[in-house]
Parts: structure tokens; C-alpha cells; sequence
């Protein structure tokens, strides 16, 4: 099995400091990682939901979902992946798990029974869109939303690393693409 060489982890997370130390991946890690990324670059995770785009539901679903993601490549890679070399260096599991745990849990935890409970309160002949944008905690939750996609970004970051691939995020960079 071919190990990559060392990737520094800094990974700042709000109320508890972050993570920070040393990830050595093995081939199983490098190709979990890689899956991870996938998935991450193409949500609302990361990729900025504007101010007049989508829905706090679609959203909220999005985020949710990492969540099947998550344990899928868990399984899928088995505990090669999360074991750690020694005490001090951290894995895809260790790393992944934190995220789900520490960031994404607390985060649906709190707007899940919220925006249910608003949803619910929707008269039929009001749009969802109008419905959504109506909510007196429409700010607070959409920056609740950016405070998980900066921490988020930060973790395809470092999944990048490992799986040795550019990031992908800003496709319009790679593309050499120009705004009107």
C-alpha cells in the first residue's frame, strides 16, 4: 500500500478551536477522501447559495445528506480508513466523524425543528419561496448556513490534499472563464 507523504491538518472550527496535526493517508484514504470531495464540491455544503437562490430546505436536505454520504464511504473503505498510524496523526474516520458530529450534528439539530415548525405554518396560497423569505429567523439561519460552508470549505481542502487533485471549487478559475 503506497502512503502519501504527510498533510498538515488545520481545520478551525467555532466553539471548540479545530482540529490541527498530521494526516499520513493510505490508498484507501486518498480514494475515501477523493469521494468525500465529490460529493462536498457539488452541494450547497460549499458551493455559496447566493442571496435570491434556492430554498432553506433544499439546503438543509443537502447538508442532511452528508450524513448517508459520510457512513457509505465509511463502510465502503472499511477501518482502514480510520485507523490512526500512531496517537498523534489523524485519519479520514477521526476527521470525517468530527465533522459530522461537531459541525454538521449541532447545526440540524438546531434549524431542523425550526424551519419544520415555520414550514408548517404555511398558508397554501403563499409560495414556498415567499413563505421562506418571510421568516423573522431567515438571516440568522443563512448565516448559520455560511458559517457551515466556510468550515466545510476548509475540509475539501484538505481533502484535495490528499486525494492530489486541484481544487475544483472555483471551475470559473480553471476554466480561465471571465465575468461579463
Amino acid at each position: 500500500m503506497v502512503t502519501l507523504t504527510d498533510i498538515k491538518v488545520s481545520l478551525k472550527i467555532p466553539g471548540i478551536g479545530g482540529i490541527e496535526g498530521t494526516w499520513k493517508p493510505n490508498d484507501a484514504e486518498k480514494n475515501a477522501a477523493w469521494e468525500m470531495y465529490v460529493e462536498l464540491i457539488t452541494r450547497v455544503s460549499v458551493v455559496e447559495l447566493k442571496k435570491n437562490e434556492g430554498l432553506l430546505r433544499e439546503a438543509l436536505s443537502s447538508i442532511h445528506s452528508l450524513f448517508d454520504t459520510t457512513r457509505k464511504i465509511l463502510r465502503e473503505y472499511g477501518p482502514t480508513v480510520a485507523q490512526q498510524k500512531n496517537k498523534d496523526e489523524l485519519s479520514f474516520g477521526h476527521i470525517a466523524i468530527i465533522i459530522l458530529n461537531i459541525v454538521i450534528r449541532p447545526f440540524l439539530a438546531k434549524w431542523h425543528p425550526i424551519l419544520e415548525d415555520y414550514e408548517n405554518n404555511r398558508e397554501d396560497e403563499v409560495s414556498i419561496l415567499v413563505h421562506e423569505k418571510n421568516w423573522d429567523k431567515y438571516d440568522e439561519f443563512r448565516a448559520s448556513l455560511e458559517e457551515i460552508r466556510l468550515i466545510l470549505l476548509q475540509y475539501t481542502d484538505i481533502l484535495s490534499d490528499v486525494a492530489d487533485v486541484p481544487s475544483l471549487i472555483e471551475i470559473k478559475e480553471h476554466m480561465g472563464c471571465i465575468d461579463d
